[in-house]
């Protein structure tokens, strides 16, 4: 069976999840503290980051991009790509947005701050959360929520009529906010109709199943009725 080398709150490593589950691919979930950087794991990525994909008898494959459209070429009964070069374009620029802007002004900082710095020495940078940083996050995060309820007013999904990588991408990001309980979604109603339907599909089962030691979701993170 192909394995994932993953991180539960990795928006990374739970879009390439949320792709093979849409799929209906099986696979083993292998969890990966990359910032140990065991000498097998730097063996499959010289990185040293997850996610990477193993196929059965295959070669590694590293990224969530790489990933992802290697799957929407090997697998095609669903396709998460449009076929129309403009909608695909469109797609793809939704697509950066959320791994690269959202990213950059909203999820790494949060993520850090709030769960890896937790499993870190303090050589390493860990301890206590730099709420500077967490504070700049949550006021980012605001404006990327009106951004989703902007998008939802002319469209069935975010980047169109269909459900996409893009949808697949900020889902990702936002499930990861939404485990340490930072997403004010009472305030940005459609953004959160977009998260009801995502949430409520059965690819994102495995999503909604994480725990990560010593730090238990929010009681609303798994309910669907939100």
């Amino acid at each position: 069976m192909r394995q994932l080398y993953h991180l539960p709150i990795s928006p990374a490593c739970r879009k390439v999840r949320l792709v093979m589950a849409e799929k209906g691919l099986d696979f083993e979930l292998v969890e990966e503290r990359d910032w140990e950087r065991r000498e097998e794991f730097l063996m499959l990525n010289p990185a040293g980051e997850v996610p990477v994909l193993m196929e059965d008898g295959g070669e590694p494959i590293s990224g969530s991009m790489p990933i992802s459209e290697y799957l929407e070429e090997t697998s095609t009964e669903l396709k998460l790509l449009p076929e129309e070069p403009a909608e695909r374009a469109e797609v793809r620029r939704l697509v950066d947005w959320f791994d690269r802007k959202f990213a950059q002004e909203v999820s790494d900082g949060l993520i850090f701050e709030k769960v890896t710095r937790r499993f870190l020495s303090t050589a390493e940078g860990g301890g206590a959360p730099d709420m500077t940083v967490v504070r700049a996050a949550l006021h980012n995060l605001r404006y990327h929520l009106d951004y989703i309820c902007y998008l939802m007013e002319e469209r069935n999904w975010l980047a169109g009529e269909a459900l996409t990588l893009a949808d697949l991408t900020a889902a990702a990001h936002l499930s990861c906010l939404d485990y340490v309980g930072d997403v004010p979604w009472a305030q940005y109603q459609g953004a959160k109709d977009w998260y009801v339907r995502i949430k409520s599909r059965p690819g994102f089962r495995g999503i909604l199943a994480d725990h990560v030691a010593g730090m238990p979701p929010p009681k609303l993170y798994a309910n669907l009725d939100f």
